[in-house]
């Protein structure tokens, strides 16, 4: 059986916004409600079957603080793919969207980014405009948008799934 081809995927947004929640469920498949401050990076790995083939995710959980981005281009480095988290529940999460894209394409200007709108089972979040998320998809060049619940479980697999594909056909047209 072939070896499982690793694909660098990293997770960023601003703190809070649900990153090592949705790792969590993801790896683990339940939620956890009290994690701790990611300082600096994490990482993670996860198997996932596409298309007839197994790739591994190598998944790196990126603080969110202010005060840890310096350190983030270093990371980002060699990454093919990203999700960009904003929490629905705070609409300021959305402010720092050019500084997240500049760490997650700073090692590649066409990296994949999937934007994710994280926290969707909450009450009291912010209904989100199409014509608004598809005027940030446009801008930034994100290749597709999700609205996921960490704690309900909603699209967090798909999620990792659009990403993963999206990875992979990125890296074939770039070996090519």
């Amino acid at each position: 059986m072939p070896k499982s081809k690793i694909l660098k995927t990293i997770i960023t947004g601003d703190g809070g916004v649900g990153k090592t929640t949705l790792l969590h469920r993801f790896i683990e498949g339940k939620f956890q409600a009290n994690t701790r401050l990611t300082i600096g990076v994490e990482f993670f790995l996860k198997e996932l079957n596409i298309d007839d083939g197994s790739i591994l995710l190598q998944i790196w959980d990126f603080g969110g603080q202010e005060r840890f981005r310096f350190l983030l281009n270093n990371y980002a480095k060699g990454a093919k793919g990203a999700l960009l988290l904003f929490d629905l529940s705070r609409p300021s999460t959305l402010n720092s969207l050019e500084d997240w894209i500049s760490i997650c394409r700073s090692d590649d200007p066409k990296l994949p980014i999937l934007l994710v709108a994280s926290k969707a089972d909450l009450e009291d979040i912010v209904p989100i405009n199409e014509d608004f998320i598809q005027s940030l998809i446009t801008k930034y060049d994100f290749f597709d948008w999700i609205r996921i619940s960490s704690k309900t479980g909603e699209n967090v697999d798909q999620a990792f799934e659009k990403i993963a594909r999206e990875i992979v056909k990125h890296v074939e047209k770039s070996d090519k």
